[in-house]
């Protein structure tokens, strides 16, 4: 709803600066927590070109292509391209033939609802926002490899909010770049209620449910909101936007999240036998 009036990379720009800012001076203002060192910022500048800028970023601009239930189910592979840059690059975990069947369903679904998605909207960007929205599940899944292979000394909440206030700066270049930014003058009530959204519930309060969680839950549990998400993100556009949403969509949506579910807990069954 936010890129209906405010071009997406200012959209997102503005939205990790607020977002940003809230947690910067919240630790540095009540918790007394020092600036970073050169060592943290390096890696957390890392950490924000892949998870924010990129993965943000690129997702955001890519729905003004694509429809939005279309963009958070291609979120929600990542865990897939996580298992497979882990297992090529890195010789991670062993690819077992339960987790060929989940790439492969997961494969089918978004074919399915990839087809339907083109036969519905006939627009020739659609394949510009699918690019953008598979470039930024990929810059997920490789910030998430290199949080979880690099050991970070600095509170990861404290961590996020420099992460933020980074990423908001090159976003804000990028829109120049590549879009022509609005006037924030011209901005309506309604837009603005979308980045206080965005900003309170999408980046403040989600980051730090979700740290909260991967830190308190297993890993089981914590992962989730990567089933649940999508199906969430297309019964709100059909409400909200009007977006079409068919049988065919569903289904491809189940084949796909059904994937990532048994890829999941293939990669969980690794990890348990190598812990015993």
């Amino acid at each position: 709803m936010g890129i209906r009036e405010i071009p997406a990379l200012q959209l997102t720009a503005i939205r990790q600066f607020v977002a940003g800012l809230c947690f910067v001076l919240f630790f540095m203002i009540v918790k007394k927590y020092p600036l970073p060192n050169r060592y943290q910022i390096r890696r957390m500048f890392i950490v924000c070109l892949f998870m924010f800028v990129a993965a943000n970023g690129l997702s955001t601009w890519g729905l003004n292509y694509i429809p939005t239930g279309l963009g958070a189910l291609i979120g929600a592979l990542y865990p897939l391209s996580v298992v497979l840059i882990d297992r090529i690059f890195y010789k991670g975990r062993k690819i077992l033939p339960l987790t060929m069947i989940g790439f492969l369903l997961g494969i089918i679904g978004m074919v399915i609802v990839f087809y339907e998605n083109i036969r519905l909207t006939g627009n020739h960007l659609f394949w510009f926002g699918l690019a953008l929205s598979l470039i930024a599940m990929l810059s997920w899944s490789l910030g998430t490899i290199f949080v979880t292979r690099k050991t970070f000394t600095i509170n990861p909440y404290y961590g996020i909010g420099w992460q933020m206030l980074m990423s908001s700066v090159v976003l804000h270049g990028m829109s120049y770049l590549l879009q022509d930014p609005v006037p924030v003058s011209t901005i309506s009530w309604k837009g603005w209620a979308s980045v206080l959204y965005l900003v309170i519930i999408g980046s403040v309060v989600a980051f730090a449910a979700f740290i909260y969680s991967t830190k308190k839950l297993p890993m089981a549990i914590a992962s989730l909101y990567a089933y649940i998400n999508p199906l969430v993100a297309m019964l709100l556009a059909a409400w909200l936007l009007n977006e079409k949403l068919t049988i065919h969509i569903l289904y491809g949506a189940t084949f796909t999240l059904v994937g990532v579910f048994l890829v999941n807990y293939s990669a969980r069954k690794t990890d348990t036998k190598k812990s015993n």
